[in-house]
């Protein structure tokens, strides 16, 4: 089976390990890791504008397993062993909304966080964070996002500065980071 992005993986998703220094010390199934003592592991976020300046925020689905149905930056993922940033980030652009992303480019190169949802499951990640571009139509993968909207970057900061509570912890922390 293909995507519109290329193979669709059929084994289990790896998330690579990483000890407290940001070294990688191994690799586990991405549903065997988060649960309520997260091991420390590689992810990354992206925000994606498009030619107007607006940048995507989207809609976590109901059925995902950590922060079901609140707002967060573009999408998220985590690269598999062996697999650079940027490859994972073009992968997951295309499976999650279907676009293809250019001008990627990392704006926290050393963001981390740890957080806890409202059912207990901890995040726990080294997660660079990246900026990118597309001039696609968003066509979301109903299993992961279940809305999205194009937000001007001053709108979106005072959302999530009103209502905290609808949005991702790491998108509030990584807009706190960036600044103005």
């Amino acid at each position: 089976m293909k995507s519109s992005t290329g193979p669709v993986h059929s084994r289990a998703e790896l998330v690579v390990l990483l000890d407290d220094a940001g070294q990688p010390i191994g690799e586990a199934e991405k549903f065997s890791v988060h649960g309520l003592s997260t091991p420390l592991h590689l992810a990354f976020s992206c925000h994606v504008y498009d030619s107007e300046g607006r940048v995507l925020v989207t809609r976590r689905a109901l059925s995902k397993l950590t922060w079901p149905g609140v707002w967060t930056n573009s999408f998220c993922g985590h690269p598999f062993p062996g697999e650079s940033l940027t490859d994972a980030i073009i992968r997951r652009a295309g499976l999650e909304l279907g676009i293809t992303v250019t001008d990627l480019e990392v704006v926290l190169p050393d963001f981390r966080y740890r957080a806890v949802d409202a059912s207990g499951i901890v995040e726990n990640e080294i997660c660079p964070v990246y900026r990118a571009v597309t001039t696609d139509v968003v066509q979301q993968n109903p299993e992961e996002v279940s809305e999205f909207a194009w937000l001007d970057p001053h709108a979106l900061r005072r959302a999530v500065t009103a209502a905290p509570f609808a949005f991702s912890p790491w998108l509030g922390w990584q807009l706190e980071q960036l600044g103005a």
